[in-house]
């Protein structure tokens, strides 16, 4: 199915352009869901990762739009945003709560609300993990469950959904290999670069990601400067 169906059982997800949306956007498209997609740009330093976005979105065939907030870059102070260095190592690492961007989730689930109800849909999907709860607030449990309140009482008819709350980042990365996902368009390293380029293998999400596909049994589709430096980070 693709984006073109009854709208008012269709789901609008946001798509971040990593690996864990790229995989629930195919998943849900797999079985059966009318998907549109949805990326933010709020000034966030690796935004080649909205290319990665519209590159998944033309591989599967369904609508995908950016919606330009970036200039939140300046208020919204995180490493992510070009407020410090991206920390290197382990993504469960204290040092990863640098990377935490102040409410975005909210930010992005509400506006991805507004736009779903303008259109006559009835679902927004967000991709967030339990490997995310650690580090970032507005990624736990409690808090998908207020966005979704606030979405029903602010719509009557949008409800938030976060179908992985539950799963690890391995086991995502299995449903991508089980759903043909292309991960291999994905990016996921905080640190930027060119999109088809070479993530660097150090930051948090570069290790998380590699240790996923490893964990999962999965073929890592990416290319990563450092090869090695995941392996010195964790025991697997």
């Amino acid at each position: 199915m693709n984006g073109n169906g009854d709208r008012g059982d269709s789901t609008l997800v946001l798509l971040s352009g990593g690996l864990d949306s790229t995989v629930l956007t195919t998943e849900l498209l797999r079985t059966g869901a009318v998907v549109q997609a949805v990326s933010v740009h709020y000034g966030q330093r690796h935004a080649v990762e909205l290319e990665a976005a519209a590159a998944v979105a033309s591989r599967l065939g369904i609508p995908h739009e950016i919606v330009d907030l970036g200039v939140l870059r300046q208020h919204l102070r995180s490493a992510l945003t070009g407020a410090g260095d991206i920390p290197h190592g382990h993504y469960t690492a204290d040092t990863m709560t640098a990377t935490v961007v102040p409410n975005r989730n909210a930010i992005m689930l509400m506006v991805a609300a507004g736009i779903a109800a303008a259109r006559g849909l009835r679902r927004v999907a967000t991709a967030v993990h339990s490997g995310d709860h650690p580090i970032y607030p507005d990624c736990r449990p409690e808090f998908i469950a207020a966005a979704n309140l606030a979405a029903m009482l602010g719509t009557e008819t949008v409800r938030v959904e976060a179908p992985y709350m539950r799963l690890t980042k391995a086991e995502i990365a299995a449903k991508g290999a089980l759903h043909n996902a292309p991960m291999e368009l994905s990016w996921s390293c905080y640190e930027g670069g060119d999109f088809a380029g070479r993530h660097c293998g150090r930051c948090g999400t570069c290790v998380e990601r590699a240790e996923a596909f490893h964990l999962a049994g999965v073929r890592d589709p990416t290319d990563y400067a450092d090869t090695a430096f995941w392996r010195e980070q964790v025991t697997v």
